[in-house]
């Protein structure tokens, strides 16, 4: 019995040891760590895992697009050098936890994942400079929250799942709670402008405005019921 009993704590003080284990493989690196690995490395690999469509438009300098929705993620990244180090990143930092763990499974020896994603980055000031104003102007976003009610503003992506299981109940709240606030959705990859220029890098990132100014800010899920308690 006492053999049993300590084979047994054995057994748990191992398994225990090794789920808490921090993977030696992978990095995660703020946006400033992130660059500054990247200038540190010659011809550093750099992978970007989102969609081809999110790809086009902006990434980091010398990225490469390696879809991990996609359905040749593994051959697309046969071509790397699993002894030299990978830097991966995605959108908001949940594909690029993923694709890490799958380059680790491969045998990538060091790899570097961009804590936050491409959002991140951005808000980071790390992206190029651009004027172009895609999406929604910021006049046009000071007329939108203009009300004499109270005005919210949902930040969201359509790839973006703490988004997705809030939808359904923002979308019925914008008709049941409509005499007293005004809910607006904003696909944050339709106003990148806005996106860059108030500095949010977390989906979902909700803002409560009164007068114009904001007395509520909150990034990530809230449940229909805490929600209703900041109206």
């Amino acid at each position: 019995m006492r053999f049993y009993s300590i084979l047994v704590l054995f057994i748990s003080l191992t398994i225990s040891s090794c789920i808490g284990q921090p993977s030696k493989n992978i990095e995660n690196t703020s946006p400033e760590a992130f660059a500054k690995k990247i200038s540190e490395v010659p011809n550093a690999q750099i992978l970007d895992v989102r969609t081809p469509e999110e790809y086009a438009p902006e990434h980091i300098d010398n990225a490469e697009n390696a879809d991990w929705l996609g359905n040749n993620f593994v051959s697309d990244i046969a071509i790397y050098d699993k002894s030299k180090p990978v830097f991966v990143y995605c959108k908001s930092g949940g594909r690029s936890v993923k694709a890490a763990a799958k380059l680790q499974e491969l045998g990538f020896k060091k790899i570097y994942n961009l804590e936050g994603g491409f959002l991140k980055w951005t808000s980071a000031g790390l992206s190029k400079p651009d004027d172009t104003i895609i999406g929604m102007s910021s006049l046009a976003y000071s007329k939108l929250i203009h009300s004499h009610k109270k005005v919210l503003i949902d930040f969201y992506a359509e790839w973006c799942a703490p988004c997705k299981k809030m939808t359904p109940y923002l979308l019925q709240m914008q008709k049941e709670m409509a005499g007293k606030v005004v809910i607006i959705r904003l696909n944050a990859d339709e106003n990148k402008t806005l996106m860059k220029d108030m500095k949010i890098d977390e989906l979902p990132t909700l803002l409560l405005y009164e007068n114009q100014e904001i007395n509520w800010k909150h990034s990530g899920f809230i449940s229909e019921e805490d929600l209703k308690k900041q109206l």
